[in-house]
C-alpha cells in the first residue's frame, strides 16, 4: 500500500521497526526467530472475549511457528497496567499484546495517566477479528426492546443503571454513545470483569449490562436474561433474530470489540512480517473461523498497515466521545 496515503501519526507505527534496528543486540537479530516460546498478553481477567480470542489464535500459532506461544492474563486499570509494561518490553517478537479497542482506542484518552501512546510504543502486527457486544436486561426490567429502554430512561432521568466489565472498556463506552445518541441519562456501574458485572445483573441488583455475546448467549437461551440488541452495524450471525442498536431508531450507532495483536515499538519488520503471515494463515484456517462463530466473532486478516488505520480510526471516535462529554477514569 502506498505509504502516501497514510497521516503522518500511521507512519510511527511503520518507521519504528526499521529506524530502530541497531537498538537490537546483534546477537538476536543472527539468530532464527522464534528460538523459543512467545507470550501474548491478554490484559483483561480470565473469562472475558479477549482471553478466548487469545487462546484461539495462540493455539494454532504454536502450531505453525514449531513454539508454544504462551497466553498471559495480566488485568488492571482498564487493561493499561499490562498495556505500560508490554510497550517497555524488549522488541525482539517474544512479547506482544492482544490489541482490544479498550486499550488502544479507549483508555489511552480516558485514563490521564496510562502511561503509554498507542501511536509510538506499540507496531501492529495486524488485525484478527471482530464482535458486537450485548445489551441484555434482567427479565423484571419493564423494556422489550431499544425504543422502549429510550422511552423509560427519559422518564425515569438519572435512574437507570447500566453495567459493564470496567471503566474504560468498549461495555461502558457503548453506555455513553448511547446515552449520548438518544439524549437520555444512564448511570454507568463498572465491575472488574464481565464475570462480576453478570453475576449482579442475574441477581436483578442492576436492570441492565453491555456485555460480550459469548458471555450472555447461554442466559439469553435459558430465559434468565433478555437481550435487547447487539452494538454491530449488521446483525450477528450468532443471533440473526436479535436487532442492532443501530436499527432501533439509533442509525450509525456501533460499539463493538476489534481484536489485533501488536508487539512492542521497535520489534524488526522481519519478525512482524513473520507473524502477520502466520497470523493471517491462521485466520484463513476452518478450525479458527469455526471457534470464532461458536462465540460470535468474525476473522478479518489484515496488514501491519491496515491495522493501524483501524487503531487511529478507534482512537479518534472514542476519544472524541471521551472529550465531548468529559469522561474521566481516575
Amino acid at each position: 500500500m502506498n505509504a502516501t496515503k497514510f497521516p503522518r501519526r500511521n507512519f510511527l507505527y511503520l518507521a519504528a521497526g526499521a529506524a530502530a534496528l541497531p537498538a537490537v543486540p546483534p546477537i538476536a537479530r543472527a539468530q532464527a526467530y522464534p528460538t523459543r516460546p512467545i507470550t501474548i498478553v491478554d490484559t483483561f481477567p480470565p473469562g472475558g472475549s479477549t482471553g478466548i480470542i487469545a487462546r484461539i489464535i495462540a493455539d494454532k500459532l504454536s502450531e505453525t511457528l514449531g513454539q508454544q506461544v504462551i497466553v498471559d492474563q495480566r488485568a488492571g486499570a482498564g487493561g493499561t497496567v499490562a498495556a505500560k509494561q508490554i510497550a517497555r518490553s524488549t522488541p525482539d517478537g517474544y512479547t506482544s499484546m492482544l490489541g482490544y479497542t479498550g486499550t488502544l482506542g479507549i483508555a489511552p484518552s480516558l485514563y490521564p495517566n496510562a502511561g503509554y501512546d498507542p501511536r509510538k510504543d506499540f507496531a501492529p502486527v495486524g488485525r484478527i477479528g471482530m464482535a458486537p457486544m450485548s445489551l441484555v436486561v434482567h427479565p423484571s426490567f419493564p423494556v422489550r426492546s431499544v425504543v422502549e429502554l429510550i422511552g423509560y430512561a427519559k422518564q425515569n432521568p438519572g435512574k437507570v443503571n447500566f453495567g459493564s466489565a470496567g471503566i474504560g472498556t468498549v461495555g461502558h463506552v457503548g453506555g455513553e454513545l448511547l446515552s449520548s445518541m438518544a439524549e437520555i441519562k444512564l448511570v454507568h456501574v463498572p465491575y472488574r470483569g464481565t464475570g462480576p458485572n453478570l453475576t449482579d445483573l442475574l441477581g436483578g441488583h442492576i436492570p441492565m449490562s453491555f456485555a460480550p455475546v459469548p458471555a450472555t448467549y447461554e442466559n439469553t437461551k435459558n430465559g434468565l436474561l433478555r437481550m435487547l440488541g447487539v452494538t454491530s452495524l449488521n446483525r450477528s450471525t450468532l443471533l440473526p433474530d436479535v436487532p442492532t442498536i443501530a436499527e432501533q431508531g439509533l442509525p450509525g450507532y456501533e460499539a463493538v470489540l476489534r481484536y489485533g495483536l501488536v508487539v512492542p515499538a521497535r520489534t524488526p519488520r522481519p519478525i512482524i512480517d513473520l507473524l502477520n503471515k502466520e497470523l493471517r494463515a491462521a485466520l484463513a484456517t476452518d478450525d479458527v473461523r469455526s471457534r470464532f462463530a461458536t462465540i460470535g466473532a468474525e476473522p478479518l486478516a489484515s496488514t501491519p498497515e491496515e491495522y493501524a488505520a483501524d487503531i487511529d480510526r478507534e482512537e479518534a471516535k472514542w476519544s472524541t466521545l471521551i472529550k465531548s462529554l468529559g469522561l474521566k477514569a481516575e
